[in-house]
């Protein structure tokens, strides 16, 4: 049985809120720090176009925060997915609207309109929401999880404060060299 209640945010996060007594759990010791890479990941090759270039968008902010990881890839890559099934389901809504006649299948032969039908479909039908407004609403909701989760909606994002990413300092280059000079080649 699942654990109820709000799920434990990751260290990354509560440190990048900040603040001591912020929350009522206590950071886990034992949480597994992966660690970042130095360069953004390139998207990997499954995902489709649209899928990609939000990979592009998403991965070098994401990166550039710290939330971004090695083990984190498949999970921005299903957020990636997301964004481009909404889009692809949004562009078709546009498409033909938000509202469609339904189709009248008749399984015997029946009498409409003083007319006899055998099994045909007609159109004509009452005037129905469109199937596709709910799947995109259902492409927003797994959308929306995804991007929680790496802290991409105001309210995900309205107590993390941003940290600079450290520049090069060459005192502390110095000392993790043992106080050694650089090597001339």
């Amino acid at each position: 049985m699942p654990n109820p209640g709000t799920k434990p945010l990751p260290t990354v996060i509560k440190k990048l809120r900040g603040g001591k007594n912020t929350y009522h759990r206590k950071p886990n010791k034992k949480e597994p720090q992966p660690e970042a890479s130095d360069k953004v990941p390139k998207a990997p090759a499954y995902l489709s176009k649209v899928a990609q270039a939000e990979w592009r968008r998403m991965a070098k902010e994401l990166h550039g925060m710290g939330l971004l990881t090695k083990v984190d890839i498949v999970a921005l890559a299903a957020y990636c997915e997301c964004f481009a099934n909404w889009v692809d389901i949004t562009v078709k809504l546009q498409r033909t609207g938000l509202y469609i006649k339904s189709p009248i299948k008749r399984d015997k032969s029946q009498m409409v309109d003083g007319k006899m039908v055998e099994g045909k479909i007609l159109s004509g039908g009452n005037i129905v929401q469109s199937p596709l407004w709910a799947i995109k609403n259902r492409a927003e909701l797994e959308m929306r999880k995804w991007m929680v989760e790496f802290g991409m909606t105001p309210s995900s994002r309205s107590n993390v404060q941003a940290t600079e990413k450290k520049k090069n300092d060459p005192l502390a280059e110095f000392m993790a060299r043992g106080g050694k000079p650089f090597k001339v080649k």
